[in-house]
């Protein structure tokens, strides 16, 4: 019997590539609430004082890009100058309608582009997701939480998170260690906020989970200082963490990220889809780990690659398996997105902690 470790990592919500991922997502439901038909391939970058939206927009109604952008960035904290970054900082739009060319091929319920995606599920945690993101992704949520309700108000936007994990056998058996980094007020001393993190996000986290971790375990903001973060630290752009946004590396990853992007764009739906018909398949018994490809061509309806993989776990022939599964979901483009219900605003809430592993989207339901 051999040890295998893993780690993944998250974001916290303040992150800048995050703070883009929610601007576009949250673009992309103010137009589906005005025209569910909307077709929306957007992008985000924030800088110092500056950002930057681009893309294609097509909807029925006028949107005032720059105020959902304000809004957003004022709901992640950004409202002090210290940040050198806040909801009043410039911004420049460049958008425009939806290439022809790709229009007449979605028009006809193709795909709105071509690409590969992968879903992946195993009975790791309750989500069916692998343990060391889902503690990656509650770890940064939690200490999100705390600095919005002022529990640890000396916390300020902007984090990240990484939980390594001890497998045998390919089962965790314990979390090795924790990192984290988050910025806090200058007068908070490294002691206070070590035990803190410690006691209200670490702790709490874990037990959720039947995990423990010794102090000695846990290294917190690695360079010993971090006061400001943001957009100044770091440029931040739309897309930049497919891997902290699916499986936090322990699935394979498709081509393409999700944020930004309305439901004819098969990156994202079809890698829901992919992930629905995974979780359906562990959450069935079927097996103990699954994960799912698919790929389509721009213009296409269904997809050109359905591969299925059980890695030894099955339960029952693949081939039953494979059979059930394409039952459980009409892949063609448009079966997708009616069955799964994604012409709905509920995007911007995704582009945070995961896209997988939280039971309020419709592509992590369980099929009676």
């Amino acid at each position: 019997m051999t040890y295998q470790y893993f780690t993944s990592e998250s974001v916290a919500a303040g992150h800048p590539d995050k703070i883009c991922d929610q601007i576009s997502d949250s673009i992309l439901d103010e137009a589906i609430k005005v025209d569910p038909q909307s077709r929306v391939a957007l992008e985000t970058m924030v800088t110092k004082q500056r950002i930057v939206l681009a893309g294609e927009v097509t909807c029925l109604a006028k949107l005032d890009f720059k105020k959902i952008a304000r809004k957003k960035i004022k709901e992640l904290g950004y409202i002090d100058k210290i940040y050198q970054f806040t909801d009043r900082s410039p911004i420049s739009v460049y958008i425009h309608k939806q290439s022809p060319d790709i229009a007449r091929g979605v028009d006809d319920g193709g795909a709105g582009d071509q690409g590969m995606m992968f879903g992946y599920a195993c009975r790791e945690t309750p989500e069916l997701m692998p343990l060391p993101i889902t503690l990656a992704h509650r770890l940064v949520e939690k200490m999100d939480e705390l600095r919005e309700k002022k529990v640890l108000a000396y916390l300020r936007p902007d984090g990240k998170s990484e939980v390594k994990v001890k497998y045998l056998n390919g089962i965790p058996k314990s979390v090795e260690q924790i990192i984290l980094a988050v910025p806090n007020r200058p007068e908070i001393s490294k002691e206070k906020l070590a035990r803190d993190l410690f006691i209200k996000v670490i702790s709490p986290v874990l037990k959720n989970y039947g995990y423990t971790v010794t102090q000695d375990k846990v290294i917190i903001n690695g360079t010993g200082r971090w006061e400001i973060g943001g957009p100044v630290s770091d440029t931040g752009v739309t897309g930049r963490k497919i891997a902290v946004d699916t499986y936090g590396g322990m699935g394979r990853l498709g081509g393409g990220c999700f944020s930004g992007k309305d439901p004819t764009k098969v990156d994202r739906s079809g890698a829901y889809a992919a992930r629905f018909i995974a979780k359906n398949i562990v959450a069935k018994n079927l097996a103990d780990r699954c994960e799912v490809q698919l790929a389509y061509v721009i213009g296409y309806q269904k997809p050109v690659t359905y591969a299925l993989e059980t890695f030894g776990t099955e339960k029952v022939k693949i081939s039953k398996i494979k059979k059930l599964s394409l039952e459980i979901l009409d892949l063609s483009v448009s079966g997708i997105v009616n069955n799964l219900k994604l012409r709905q605003p509920i995007y911007a809430q995704s582009a945070c902690y995961g896209h997988f592993g939280r039971d309020i989207f419709p592509w992590e339901k369980i099929v009676v």
